[in-house]
């Protein structure tokens, strides 16, 4: 898909659609918006006065063939708030609009820039959302199934600018859009058709095609380095555990510490002899989207050249009920030696997690970020807008939380404190893999820290923000986590 800067007036772009963001909280007699009323000849004042026209996110409304236009059609495209006005609110409104219009057979779309943020983080965010609109999660459809007829995105801007450096964010916001995509595309895969060892072939694709490194660690390499936490899980599922090792090596020295990138990877979660009950297994295949936005981050890192040493981990298996699946109260010994009670086979991830952790450890990396669909308390505690966001290291937090204001997606602190801790003890081993009812997704993250030492550690539990939710217009995975991955390890 062709994405392209046009320097213009926004009633001069010839194009199919010319999509312009309108805000709940301005005024049709003033600027903008009294500039197109009078091209409409006030029909647009008609509507706001009749309530027909709010301008919140989601809502558009279409005009064709408008008067001294070179548009086919005006897509006025509901903002929200002026003062809320960012690259999260950039990217719900542009997404839901496209989404809306997709199917419309057009060509050629020209998104017009409102001037409200600095034009470079628009172009991006512009572009991301643009291209997430046009990913539809229907891939297995024979009938009815969704077509993209865009062909070009136009972002356009009457303001002074740099063009090479709008051009520039254009094409970063390319690649983090078709990286985001990648990401809910795997993860949008069934349990049938994405296995452990399936998702290690993907990522051997991705890493050829982008320039990565890439060693997959089977089940007799995991044994020899002590991987018990991960084979434990596996154990119930005829599909043999993978342990993939994904390297970007964009430093000046290859001796610079990197960082570590962490994908929790259940292809298929049924519980395992903790069984889920049967509504809650259905979106289960999901239980991989930490592991597809590493995995979709690293492709990005690569295609961007960031001058930085990553490497991406990912711990892969299916949690299934099968004779040898392990069972409440068995102990194992994890790959940094501590024992772990397993008093619930539905809290695999942490398990898994737990030698991945630590193997990052053992790189000396300047930090570690782990991403999760880890645990139905954070979505308890935090709904479906916000991932929960823990950390052993101020500085490190806030450095993710100023990504993910540039990346449009949202995050939470929680707390960490040792106090939780004591809810994991246990008489028979050195730690337990749930706790109590309460604040389950703290000790779920007390439970993780046991495992990064000293290092500094970011966790997402991303439980509640791996699917678009009713209501939304846009369908399918989010991708959540891969632009904030990016974001960070650039900074």
């Amino acid at each position: 898909m062709k994405v392209l800067l046009e320097k213009s007036e926004w009633d001069t772009i010839e194009c199919d659609a010319l999509i312009v963001p309108m805000f709940e909280d301005e005024e049709i007699e003033e600027g903008l918006p009294s500039k197109i009323d009078s091209k409409l000849d006030g029909l647009l004042k008609e509507l706001k006065n009749t309530e027909e026209w709010q301008a919140q996110i989601g809502e558009i409304t279409i005009f064709y063939r408008p008067k001294g236009l070179r548009t086919s059609r005006l897509v006025l495209a509901g903002a929200g708030k002026k003062r809320m006005y960012g690259s999260y609110a950039i990217h719900q409104s542009i997404m839901q609009t496209v989404r809306q219009i997709n199917s419309h057979h057009l060509k050629r779309l020209a998104i017009y820039c409102r001037g409200i943020l600095e034009t470079r983080l628009s172009a991006q965010a512009t572009i991301e959302a643009a291209l997430m609109a046009t990913y539809d999660a229907d891939d297995y459809k024979t009938k009815d199934h969704s077509k993209n007829l865009v062909e070009e995105i136009i972002f356009v801007s009457n303001k002074r600018l740099n063009g090479i450096k709008v051009q520039e964010a254009m094409d970063r916001g390319q690649i983090l859009g078709e990286a985001t995509n990648l990401a809910r595309k795997i993860a949008n895969e069934p349990g049938n058709r994405i296995s452990p060892s399936r998702l290690a072939e993907k990522s051997k694709d991705v890493a050829t095609g982008c320039g990565l490194e890439i060693k997959i660690l089977g089940e007799p390499e995991m044994r020899k380095m002590g991987m018990n936490t991960v084979l434990a899980v596996a154990e119930g599922s005829n599909e043999p555990a993978r342990f993939i090792i994904l390297k970007h090596f964009g430093a000046q020295s290859d001796e610079d510490k990197p960082i570590v990138l962490v994908g929790k990877g259940v292809t298929f979660d049924s519980g395992g002899l903790s069984l889920k009950p049967p509504g809650s297994m259905e979106e289960m295949k999901l239980d991989k989207s930490g592991a597809c936005a590493v995995l979709a981050a690293m492709q990005a890192i690569a295609q961007l050249r960031v001058d930085k040493n990553v490497v991406g981990l990912i711990p892969a298996v299916e949690n299934l009920p099968g004779g040898k699946a392990i069972r409440p109260g068995d102990v194992i010994q994890s790959m940094s030696g501590k024992t772990i009670e397993i008093l619930n086979t539905d809290a695999e991830g942490r398990l898994i997690l737990a030698d991945a952790l630590f193997y990052a450890q053992q790189l000396t990396p300047q930090y570690i970020v782990d991403l999760a669909t880890l645990t139905g308390a954070c979505v308890v505690a935090l709904g479906h807008l916000q991932a929960g966001l823990f950390s052993n290291n101020d500085t490190v937090c806030e450095k993710l939380l100023l990504a993910s204001e540039r990346s449009g997606e949202k995050f939470w602190r929680l707390p960490l404190d040792d106090e939780y801790r004591k809810d994991l003890d246990t008489q028979i081993a050195d730690i337990k893999n749930i706790g109590s009812r309460w604040g389950g997704a703290i000790t779920a993250a007390k439970f993780l820290q046991e495992f990064v030492g000293e290092i500094p550690w970011c966790h997402i539990d991303m439980a509640g923000v791996d699917l678009f939710r009713k209501g939304q217009k846009v369908k399918g995975p989010t991708g959540f986590g891969v632009r904030t991955l990016v974001e960070m390890v650039s900074q």
